[in-house]
């Protein structure tokens, strides 16, 4: 078994003593060092072989954001942060999961063993839950927690490598899922995949052209894959 090398980067004694006692908890987990200067983690990640940061956003001298975009590629990083707005700034720089505090010991678990994922351990399968066609249940950070989303409401969702954006009619929300998890529990009457990267809801659409679809102002892509059904889909009266 691998044993991965940490560092643990926050501003908040209190904040670095719960990771202690989380990561003291994970045999294949070993702590090198703790840090409440980004600066000083720059120069510990630089001098020591590390294979995760678990990384504040909002640092003093030098950002969460702007020393992964230092960092990268270097390390493996998770974010434990208190604001929620930077998930999609974390996609930019590749981190591999998102922790909102405050959060559990279950929920860290949970991102250490995406990391482990990465060394080629294999991950626990994790179980989907089905649900009715007329809603779905999206988790969000923290334990047991979920939001109810209408389908009806979805106007198209967004892949974002590690983390999946539902559009809604009124707001979006964020969940850290992959597309094909959500893509499973749709109608597929409904909704149809225009690219790699996104699902439309088909009674949303207000125009297309050969290259995009558009729902309201916004301009989705098509990827040649995806053209085909698109578009036969229209042809056929089933939008």
């Amino acid at each position: 078994m691998k044993i991965l090398k940490c560092l643990i980067v926050d501003d908040e004694p209190p904040a670095i003593r719960l990771l202690e006692k989380y990561v003291a908890k994970i045999p294949f987990l070993e702590l090198v060092d703790t840090s409440t200067s980004s600066l000083k983690a720059l120069s510990l990640i630089e001098e020591n072989a590390i294979d995760l940061v678990f990384l504040d956003i909002q640092m003093p001298e030098l950002s969460g954001l702007q020393l992964s975009k230092i960092i990268k590629g270097k390390t493996k990083i998770i974010f434990t942060t208190a604001y929620s707005q930077f998930a999609l700034d974390s996609y930019d720089v590749n981190a591999v999961d998102y922790l909102l505090k405050p959060f559990e010991f279950e929920r860290f678990y949970e991102a250490v063993l995406k990391v482990k994922n990465t060394f080629n351990a294999p991950e626990p399968t994790l179980e989907i839950p089905k649900t009715t066609s007329e809603y779905l249940f999206v988790k969000t950070d923290g334990k047991n927690n979920f939001e109810k989303v209408y389908v009806k409401d979805i106007l198209y969702i967004e892949g974002l490598k590690n983390y999946v954006a539902i559009h809604l009619t009124q707001n979006q929300i964020i969940t850290n899922n992959t597309l094909k998890n959500i893509e499973d529990l749709l109608p597929k009457s409904d909704f149809v995949k225009t690219h790699k990267s996104f699902i439309v809801s088909l009674r949303h659409i207000t125009k297309t052209d050969s290259v995009s679809v558009y729902i309201n102002e916004k301009d989705i892509p098509i990827g040649d894959t995806y053209k085909k059904e698109l578009f036969e889909l229209i042809q056929n009266n089933k939008l």
